[in-house]
């Protein structure tokens, strides 16, 4: 699609002249305000780039779509534009069961933003909200309940309670159809409050019964099998599968992560329980990553998706990336060569920041050589219904690993049981809702961490996309490879043309490396 009809999916919002303050004032309207006639047009030309970044309702019909739902296009003047479903929701509208819009890939903007309600929304996604309600929530984020959902109302049309009801309600749906529990135990793992509750909601948002949803979704597909849900997690394309399975497959620690045929294993530690699964990176089927999870707690299975979606960096905008990286004559050819690069990312903070520690100064090989040893002294064992045929040990809990004696140099074995205590007690935060200068300062305060680790764990455990490693040595090998200067300074002032995406570029130049 050429640029003369639609702008990049990131490009959609009208430059509004207000303060923060004015659109805060006009609580119940989108503070970012979409741009009407490039979405109705990326809407004309069904262009699947957009599922995810806007939702389209349309007021004939009372449903909100996908913006390439395959129906007729509806007049302009008949249609309005939402960033989140929960906004469409909150103004009567329900989900379209022909495209099923809550199941597409998430908006690259909670990526490239880290302003409150990107985070806010960040963790909603990871179930904060069921387990310690909007008041956690705002402590989380260090805000009022008031100031919160003031903020986030006006950015995103609802505020984070709305946001959380369509958070349940997608994950109920997942539970319907992917697996043969009973209602009312679906009910209380998406995190209703009652079943009467989960039946209100799933009919609101999809016009129909719990039982109709699950009688359609049999047609669609196999019967579930119990233990075990399989799901489709979608993406943009392009994807570039391989990458992320090289990836892991050289940092892979024995005991929780293991590659072999396409299929990348691994352990969860989730806010319930454990879980394990398994990511079918190898096929080749476009628009979707299928994976099969086991999980020990029904309830965590909103948390475990959100957890799939950063590792694998799933609500990119491949397009957006690729078209920026490819002006520059020299990375031009490398994004030629692999489009769609992902930004590997974690599914644990605290085991992130331990891998980039334990990496300091030496091989990737020693690195994985000494995280596999303190993970078979340390780690938890899954019970075998849960492992399945895959890895059976959880990376060590903060506790465990802040009492233990790590193998190493001595200041570095302190500087990784200082950061497993800080964990311990609370004093320091790893998860998405974390602001990456934050993270950085926070980290950088500890004995032994410096800017590199502080970047890379923000890289990894954020999917910070703007963090470029310039002293990485592999980053400066592949510049060095591809005729960019090798002096930091000369090599920061080329990256700046890479901006906002100056992560993707050290990706780039990783992989040359």
């Amino acid at each position: 699609m050429g640029p003369e009809r639609v702008a990049a999916p990131l490009a959609l919002r009208t430059a509004v002249s207000d303060s923060r303050e004015n659109r805060v004032a006009r609580r119940g309207t989108v503070g970012s305000v979409l741009d009407t006639e490039r979405c109705y047009r990326a809407v004309s030309s069904r262009d699947s780039r957009f599922d995810g970044v806007f939702i389209t309702a349309v007021r004939t019909t009372g449903i909100y779509c996908r913006p390439s739902c395959p129906a007729t296009t509806p007049r302009i003047r008949n249609v309005e534009f939402f960033t989140t479903a929960a906004a469409a929701q909150q103004h009567g509208y329900r989900a379209c069961r022909r495209c099923l819009p809550d199941a597409v890939p998430g908006s690259p903007d909670w990526n490239t933003r880290s302003d409150l309600a990107a985070r806010a929304m960040r963790l909603i996604g990871d179930g904060v909200v069921e387990r310690d309600g909007v008041a956690g929530l705002a402590a989380r984020l260090g805000y009022s309940e008031r100031h919160l959902t003031r903020i986030v109302t006006a950015e995103l049309g609802a505020g984070p309670l709305a946001l959380a009801r369509a958070h349940r309600a997608h994950t109920a749906r997942l539970l319907i159809e992917t697996t043969p529990m009973a209602m009312a135990d679906i009910a209380f793992a998406a995190g209703f409050a009652s079943v009467r509750q989960f039946n209100d909601t799933v009919r609101e948002v999809y016009a129909v019964t719990p039982s109709v949803l699950r009688r359609e979704s049999a047609r669609r597909g196999p019967t579930p099998v119990a233990g075990t849900v399989s799901l489709r997690l979608p993406h943009r394309e392009p994807f570039d599968g391989a990458g992320l399975l090289a990836h892991f497959a050289g940092r892979a620690l024995d005991g929780v992560e293991s590659l072999e045929d396409g299929v990348y294993r691994r352990t969860l530690r989730l806010p319930h329980g454990p879980a394990s699964v398994a990511v079918h990176l190898g096929d080749s089927r476009p628009g979707f990553v299928r994976a099969d999870l086991r999980l020990a707690e029904p309830r965590d299975l909103g948390p475990a998706v959100a957890r799939l979606r950063r590792l694998l960096d799933l609500d990119a905008d491949p397009v957006a990336v690729d078209e920026l990286l490819g002006r520059d004559p020299v990375l031009a050819p490398r994004v030629a060569a692999i489009p769609g690069i992902r930004l590997p990312g974690a599914a644990d903070g605290l085991e992130i920041a331990a891998k980039a520690l334990l990496g300091q100064q030496v091989s990737v090989s020693a690195a994985r050589t000494t995280g596999a040893r303190l993970v078979a002294e340390l780690g938890e064992e899954l019970p075998a219904a849960v492992a399945g045929d895959g890895p059976a040990l959880l990376f060590p809990s903060p506790e465990a690993l802040a009492g233990a004696a790590i193998p190493g140099p001595t200041r570095r074995a302190a500087a990784l049981t200082g950061l497993a205590a800080a964990v311990a007690d609370g004093s320091l935060v790893l998860d998405a809702g974390r602001d990456p200068a934050g993270l950085r300062a926070d980290l950088e305060a500890l004995p032994g961490i410096g800017p590199w680790t502080a970047g890379y764990v923000a890289m990894r455990l954020l999917g910070d996309p703007d963090e470029p490693l310039l002293t990485d040595l592999a980053v400066r090998r592949g510049a060095a490879a591809l005729g960019l200067p090798t002096d930091p300074a000369a090599l920061a002032d080329h990256a700046l043309r890479w901006r906002p995406w100056r992560s993707y570029a050290a990706t780039h130049l990783w992989r040359h490396s």
